[in-house]
């Protein structure tokens, strides 16, 4: 593994353990040239599935890109790491539940929403007004005003 601070190709496991959830493990590793330390995750392959982007044109479905949405939008939230992890956990298992080998980029974004929903509201409205583009203040007021209405 590459040192992800001077590029050094020679890091060492100090340390091996599960995940919580048991299906990644965690690896702390020291750079034998510049002594710095960091933690990898393994993971088992997601299974490639096409996405379907909004212009038509097809990648393969890329965790970081869902990944670093996520993050953007629990940033400052308490918690916020755990659940990035559990959301992107959770809409990886919906996709590969459903055996498909195409997805679209919205259905990719409406699965994220229905789990953020049930998180965190916070990050669920900064997800949304990115995923729905909001261009209004009233488009943010139809948003907050759902979740107030599914929880009378």
């Amino acid at each position: 593994m590459w040192c992800p601070y001077c590029h050094h190709a020679e890091t060492r496991v100090l340390d091996s353990r599960l995940t919580q959830e048991g299906k990644s493990v965690r690896r702390r590793r020291e750079c034998g040239q510049c002594q710095t330390r960091f933690s990898t995750y393994e993971e088992p392959d997601f299974y490639r599935v096409t996405v379907i982007k909004k212009d038509g044109h097809r990648e393969i479905f890329d965790r970081m890109k869902l990944r670093i949405g996520l993050e953007r939008a629990f940033e400052k939230r308490p918690l916020g790491d755990e659940k990035v992890a559990h959301v992107l956990r959770d809409v990886e298992r919906l996709i590969r539940d459903r055996g498909l080998k195409d997805i679209t980029s919205r259905e990719i974004g409406r699965l994220a929403m229905e789990q953020l929903r049930n998180v965190d509201e916070v990050a669920y409205i900064r997800f949304a007004s990115v995923y729905k583009s909001f261009g209004s203040a009233q488009s943010f007021r139809k948003a907050i005003e759902s979740l107030d209405d599914e929880k009378s």
